[in-house]
């Protein structure tokens, strides 16, 4: 059905009418004292999303912009950087580091999983002579749904000395995140995913640890320098023209997050995914993450079962039920499939989905006892 389509997939995420609205309004003079009083707001709540006493930047980028916005004003050529690597993200990391002629180095674990803590302790601990400068690493890893244990890995970093660089892209507000408490020294994020407004910005916050090896840096980028942007912070704007409507909508999205509560919107993503999953086993399914308590609450990988294709999978999902699941990257590419809980997604969503999908499979053969999924996915909904 026409204009029908709902997103299930890691992003961009549905998006609430009431921000949609207000990003569908006339612009504003980003120079004007109106526009100053909305960026004041967004900056005092996106400290309060961030769960940060710290600055935390806007740029009109993607999140991959952030990334670079992190490394450009951090890194030197010949500096030691270690990429922690679940996936396609964890990746990127190391790439972008490389392109700042970083000397890399990778701990990485195969797709599903996480990394041992133990491993990384390891790691640093032979590096006595402190060569690694930065430790980059994933939260929620977008192309597996595995997460992290952001918490107990930051605290190994700071007890090397190395700063560490999380992407938090589809972990901010999806999951418990917090810089200030965890140590986390450098944590980015973006618009489209748990924020709920359509791609377009990304944000940053870095503690004073990291300003530190800030000002050490030779050559910062120019559009995404902190220090343009701590002052811009502070005078209620932004260094360069930004995405005027998209903050607008930013700064509603923000008061409804505040107004629900981080905490509450945290647990709902962790309700939400651990009903998919639940779900997902009674359809005689298998996951690509299969410890709950390695699994992010943003992203659900699936594998398709035996004489069934992901593309099929997906085709009947989006033409007859008009549901749009994402498939796998890279290496994943047509071998599994995403399912996301992200952002505005409520319990009514996730039923129909669950459903179109119990739907999707009976047609195309597989051996299931129809209702399994939805009956786990609201008993668990329900608890």
């Amino acid at each position: 059905m026409k204009d029908k389509t709902f997103l299930m997939i890691p992003g961009p995420t549905p998006v609430p009418e009431s921000v949609m609205l207000d990003i569908a309004k006339h612009p504003i003079g980003h120079r004007s004292p109106e526009f100053s009083s909305v960026l004041k707001e967004v900056y005092a709540n996106l400290k309060y999303v961030f769960q940060t006493e710290n600055d935390v930047f806007i740029f009109t980028s993607s999140g991959t912009g952030a990334m670079c916005a992190a490394l450009e004003n951090l890194v030197n050529e010949g500096d030691k950087v270690l990429s922690l690597v679940i996936g396609n993200f964890g990746n990127r990391w190391a790439k972008i580091a490389e392109s700042r002629g970083a000397i890399v180095e990778k701990i990485e674990v195969s797709a599903g999983e996480v990394i041992n803590p133990e491993v990384l302790k390891k790691r640093l601990a032979e590096d006595t002579n402190k060569e690694i400068k930065l430790v980059t690493l994933t939260h929620s890893e977008t192309s597996t749904g595995a997460a992290n244990d952001v918490k107990t890995l930051c605290s190994i970093i700071r007890e090397h000395g190395a700063l560490s660089v999380v992407d938090g892209v589809t972990s901010v507000c999806a999951m418990p995140c917090k810089p200030d408490e965890w140590g986390i020294d450098v944590l980015v994020s973006g618009s489209q995913k748990g924020f709920m407004i359509p791609p377009g910005l990304a944000f940053l916050t870095a503690n004073e640890r990291a300003w530190k090896v800030y000002e050490q840096c030779k050559h910062p980028s120019f559009y995404f320098d902190w220090a343009a942007h701590r002052k811009a912070v502070q005078g209620d704007t932004t260094p360069y023209t930004p995405a005027v409507n998209l903050i607008v909508g930013l700064n509603t999205a923000l008061k409804m997050i505040k107004e629900e509560g981080i905490e509450n919107v945290n647990a709902r993503h962790k309700r939400h995914a651990m009903a998919l999953r639940a779900a997902i086993r009674a359809l005689n399914l298998q996951l690509l993450v299969p410890q709950d308590e390695n699994a992010s609450y943003a992203i659900t990988s699936i594998l398709p079962p035996d004489g069934i294709t992901i593309p099929d999978i997906r085709k009947t999902l989006k033409k007859d039920y008009d549901i749009e699941v994402a498939n796998g990257q890279n290496q994943l590419k047509d071998k599994i499939f995403r399912m996301g809980t992200l952002g505005f997604v409520c319990d009514r969503d996730l039923i129909a989905s669950v459903g179109a999908l119990e739907a999707t499979l009976q047609k195309l053969g597989h051996k299931f006892t129809l209702g399994a999924g939805l009956q786990a996915l609201i008993t668990n909904l329900n608890k």
